[in-house]
């Protein structure tokens, strides 16, 4: 642990978002020093299964969502939708996490599959990367993945890939190109298009991860069931995410804080004319010659 804490220490640093909380330059990102001691550890001693699934996210993309989602569809034999863990737990506690002693953390159900991080693509660990696990990623418009903050001075460092789970477009970059040369192993997934038509999304994501919706399941609704059982309204509305607390391993989180509007161009109502084309030009840098 002293070893990564001078590596960390000895990084090219910035001073970040807010006074006493300086971020620092880790394999082409700038991060928060927790972040990134949990990258190393976890890559260090983290051991990926053939069967694990790695649901993965920026920080305000729709990861609330897709860990609810995946983990409905995982667990519909086990639980109808008056009996999922879902209606008494926010779905970050349905979830283990890579967490910083290499291990699964947090886990609510024996044998699942499911395990979430925000870690870049790049920086997973190998036994991901080389083994035949599944990754689903989810990725949002980055004005609305930024739109939560309020300061100028946050919007220049978001804009210049300073925060506190690294650069965002770099981020959805890192994994949208995984997607394409290794489509058998992680599915890309746009938060927008799922808000449009969730279903068939359900459809994909079940049959990616090996849970495929039989013609008997899909005769009865179990589809609409899931969707309904994840849909922004459902889980924001629960009391235990409205006034729960989520213990993370540095600190606790209140649950209301994974909830927000959802609304796709929510962003309109904070950013300005100058921020938007700011942002779009980084995008179109960003994303030049993918096609994306």
């Amino acid at each position: 642990m002293e070893n990564v804490k001078d590596t960390i220490a000895n990084l090219p640093k910035d001073d970040g978002w807010n006074a006493g909380y300086p971020l620092y330059h880790y394999q082409g990102f700038w991060c928060s020093p927790n972040f990134i001691e949990d990258i190393i550890l976890s890559q260090e001693g983290f051991k990926a299964e053939p069967t694990d699934i790695f649901v993965c996210s920026a920080p305000k993309s729709g990861s609330t969502w897709l860990k609810a989602l995946t983990f409905a569809i995982v667990t519909r034999t086990r639980y109808d939708t008056s009996t999922s863990p879902l209606l008494r737990k926010v779905s970050h506690d349905c979830i283990p996490t890579l967490s910083n002693s290499g291990k699964k953390l947090d886990i609510c159900e024996p044998g699942l599959p499911l395990i979430s991080t925000q870690t870049p693509y790049h920086a997973l660990p190998k036994s991901i990367l080389n083994s035949d696990c599944k990754v689903v990623y989810i990725c949002r418009e980055p004005k609305d993945a930024f739109n939560h903050l309020s300061l100028e001075k946050a919007f220049v460092l978001f804009c210049e890939g300073k925060s506190f789970y690294g650069p965002y477009l770099d981020h959805v970059l890192g994994f949208w190109k995984a997607s394409q040369e290794k489509p058998q192993k992680v599915l890309f997934l746009n938060y927008e298009e799922m808000m449009k038509d969730t279903e068939p999304y359900v459809k994909k994501l079940a049959e990616f991860m090996g849970y495929p919706i039989s013609r008997e399941e899909g005769e009865v609704g179990a589809v609409q069931e899931i969707v309904r059982l994840c849909s922004f309204e459902n889980p924001s509305n629960l009391d235990v995410n409205k006034t729960g607390v989520k213990q993370q391993t540095k600190a606790k989180v209140e649950n209301n804080f994974y909830f927000r509007k959802g609304k796709v161009g929510d962003w309109k109502n904070y950013l300005t004319t100058e921020m938007e084309e700011r942002l779009d030009k980084l995008m179109d840098q960003t994303f030049a010659g993918t096609g994306n």
